[in-house]
């Protein structure tokens, strides 16, 4: 059960049916339960996980996270390819173009961010200098292209509450930050899973300019839009990546002092 690779569909990618001899399992943790969907893809084994839920009915703020996460590492994981549709801050990122983050901004307010409170690792400072796994990074950039993707291999996220889009204001500010994408979901993912001693990256696709930028309303039909023109691309970029991923990571992800240990 050790050596699977977890992938965290987001906003238009809920389906696990390329994996064979495919299960349903509802992991319990200490965070309440979590669905996963276990299977394989070239001999590899794969938990994938529907962070909206089976059929999209979970809102960004109401993600149980630290289950996701718990479940994950529980079944196995140890590298973890997420998805998450965004909107563009930045030009040089139009609608279509797949945003290989490496930097985060935390605009969230009101959710558990972390696994490391008053158990017995203690106070728990975890470096992220480095947020996303550069090796799963690399293989996702390589892959890309052959994907018939627009890659573009940098971008600071923006984490926002949800589930309402941002104003205009929001927006001019959080591009003064130097903030290149905006989206719900990869926080506490990103941390949660680093404190969990596991490889995570996130591969985004641009859906939209974000507001005020945008020379429309946003809407989420829009975004669904998108990302159905897209997700095949985004599929065969996910499994490709998935065949090359070495057994036993070559990083430094899971070299973290306290990390969880999971029963």
């Amino acid at each position: 059960m050790q050596n699977r690779t977890g992938v965290i569909g987001g906003t238009g990618v809920y389906d696990p049916k390329l994996l064979e001899d495919l299960k349903e399992v509802d992991v319990k943790t200490p965070y309440g339960n979590a669905l996963l969907y276990i299977g394989k893809y070239r001999e590899r084994e794969v938990c994938f996980l529907p962070r909206h839920g089976r059929k999209h009915g979970v809102p960004p703020h109401k993600i149980n996270y630290r289950a996701n996460i718990w479940a994950l590492k529980k079944q196995g994981a140890n590298r973890i390819i997420s998805t998450a549709a965004v909107g563009s801050l930045n030009e040089a990122m139009p609608p279509g173009a797949a945003v290989l983050i490496d930097q985060f901004i935390d605009f969230t307010r009101q959710r558990p961010l972390t696994f490391f409170e008053e158990g017995n690792e203690g106070v728990v400072h975890t470096d992220f200098t480095e947020p996303y796994c550069p090796e799963i990074r690399n293989l996702l950039r390589g892959n890309a292209v052959g994907a018939g993707l627009q890659a573009v291999d940098y971008g600071t996220y923006i984490c926002t509450e949800g589930p309402r889009f941002e104003t205009p204001a929001e927006i001019k500010m959080f591009k003064a930050w130097g903030g290149d994408v905006v989206g719900m979901t990869n926080v506490p993912e990103v941390v949660l899973a680093r404190e969990a001693g596991l490889c995570y990256a996130t591969v985004t696709l641009v859906t939209n300019y974000a507001a005020g930028i945008s020379n429309t309303v946003l809407s989420h039909d829009e975004v669904l839009e998108m990302m159905a023109e897209n997700i095949e691309k985004i599929r065969h970029l996910i499994m490709n990546t998935i065949s090359e991923i070495s057994q036993d990571p070559r990083c430094s992800c899971g070299d973290i002092p306290g990390k969880i240990q999971v029963d």
